[in-house]
Parts: C-alpha cells; structure tokens; sequence
C-alpha cells in the first residue's frame, strides 16, 4: 500500500465566533438559565444552524415575527438588529424584551438616525432581504435607498445632501469599488465617522485572503444564510483557490480532496469553534493531516452583556 504525504491544513486565524456573536448566544443562555423556557427569540439569533438547534433544546423558540409571541412573554431581537417598527410591535404586545443587536449594528442604526435628521438622502450598501439590511432601513424608510452594485450606483437619482452607509458582513474589496462609484457620483457624499464593516468581519477576510494563498482547496465552516461566511468564500474563489461553504464536516465531499496537498480552513463569525474541530478529524480520518494556523491579527473586543442577565457580584 503507498503512503501519501501528509495533507496540510492551514488554520486562518482569527476564525469562528466574534464578540457580537458570544454576547447574543450568551444572552439567550443566560436567561433560558434565569427564568426557563420557553424565550422566545425573533429571527435566528445569529446566522448558524447548530447554534440555533442548540438553544432550541434547551427551550429558545424561533419565531418569524412577534405576532408568533405570547402576550407579555420573554423575547429576544437578534443579533442582526430590528427597525422601531418592531420595537414598536414589541412594547404594544407588552414583551418583556432582550435587546442582543451587536453593538456595531447598532452603531450603525444610530448613524441613520443622525444622518436623516440632517435632511441628507442615506445610500445603504447592502444584500437585499438581510435582516440587518431590513432593520437599518426601518429606521428612515423615506430617505434611504438600497444598492448591493456599482451599476445600482450608477442608476441612483438623489438631488440634495447624501451620505452612505454599509451592513457590517459585506465584503470589504467589493464594498470599497461601491464607495468610489458613490463618490464619483456625488463628490460631495459623506460616510460614517469609522468603517461600518465590523471588524470581525475584515479580520476574517484578511486571514483568509492570505490562507487561500497557500492552499489548493478553502473550507469555510458556517450556514449558507450567513452573510460573512458567504463573502469568506467569495473571497477565497475570486483568488483563483477553489473554496466551498459547509456547514459542519459531514457536508466535506471527499472529491473535493483529490490531487490537493494543502487545505485552507476558516469559520464564519457565526460559526462555532468546535466544528472547526471536527472538520480537521475529519480531514484527519480521510488521511495522514498535518495542522498549523496562520494569524493575522488577535481579537481582544467583548461586549457588555444588558444588565438584566448579568451575574450578580
């Protein structure tokens, strides 16, 4: 029997989990701990189908909208963020509400705000149909205008005052060819004070960039509806390596590993540790695997979990 040599797996770091991510999991945790089942949490806390599986066995129930809630129930937005709209629903259904919207959604939020009561017309560079898409427009429905594309760009009619604004999970490559199309457009476009992408969201971008460089096939772990796993992948292909999205190691095709030496492997923001973790036994039981991470940057951000489920002491 031939012995192959060892297939490399390259680890893009940082991967998986970011802040916005560990504090809206942990949210729900803390108060199904708190109070018990059923809490009741609008829309899928964050864009993974195992964590969503997890909470759920443990008593969350994911709902469509608030009209699905009990009056005067346990409820949580996501991490994606809502419009006033729906807070709005929430208080006249008398929910007792968690907030877990990032906090760099939220940023996001309150630059609309700012802007519309400025008078400008707001430029939302984004996925149409996203929920964070849909929650920052609820915040100035009559002033703001979606694009995704520098044709959509192209098309815009605004006279008067305009500024910009962009969901946190786009990619950042192609996100910056839209600000310039804005620019050259409107010379006189104003952004947000700091970079709307989140940082988790460019860091992970980076790491894989640099990864696919030096791998013959990309895996990226996390769920086809979430948005920075999705551009990873995008990412990893425009460079020329092939890259395939999965959502934990069973979805590995071994035809994708003929002929390859070297694996690039990441995680979605969204996406848990451990089945990156799994992914690599995986790669290991198809053959002999030899594992070292690339870094390009460390994470040290958390964020402040609400008041109400915060341990005492």
């Amino acid at each position: 029997m031939t012995e192959h040599p060892p297939r490399s797996v390259l680890l893009a770091s940082p991967r998986s989990f970011c802040a916005g991510v560990e504090r809206a999991i942990e949210i729900v945790e803390r108060l199904l701990d708190q109070r018990g089942g059923p809490v009741y949490v609008r829309k899928q806390i964050v864009h993974n189908v195992h964590v969503v599986r997890s909470l759920e066995a443990r008593g969350a129930v994911f709902v469509e909208e608030l009209s699905e809630v009990p009056f005067g129930a346990t409820a949580v937005f996501s991490a994606h963020g809502v419009s006033p709209a729906v807070r709005a629903e929430a208080r006249l259904r008398d929910l007792d509400v968690l907030d877990a919207t990032c906090p760099l959604v939220t940023k996001v939020h309150s630059e609309a705000r700012r802007f519309a009561e400025r008078g400008d017309t707001i430029v939302l560079i984004g996925h149409a149909g996203h929920e964070e898409v849909e929650g920052t427009l609820g915040e100035a429905p009559d002033q703001m205008v979606l694009v995704e594309t520098v044709e959509d760009v192209l098309a815009l009619e605004i006279t008067g005052p305009v500024s910009y604004l962009t969901q946190t999970t786009l990619a950042v490559d192609e996100t910056a060819e839209v600000i310039e199309a804005l620019e050259r457009k409107f010379p006189h476009v104003r952004g947000p004070g700091s970079d709307d992408i989140c940082y988790a969201t460019t860091n992970r971008q980076i790491a894989i960039r640099e990864v696919a460089e030096q791998s013959d096939l990309v895996l990226v772990v996390g769920s086809k509806n979430s948005s920075n796993s999705v551009r990873m992948v995008e990412l990893a292909a425009r460079g020329g390596t092939p890259a395939h999205l999965i959502d934990d190691a069973s979805e590995i095709d071994p035809a994708w590993l003929a002929g390859v030496t070297s694996v690039g492997l990441s995680a979605g923001a969204s996406a848990p540790p451990e089945l990156v973790d799994e992914v690599v036994e995986a790669l290991k039981a198809m053959g002999s695997v030899s594992v070292s991470t690339h870094t390009t940057a460390t994470e040290t951000i958390s964020f402040t979990l609400p008041l109400a489920v915060r341990r005492a002491g």
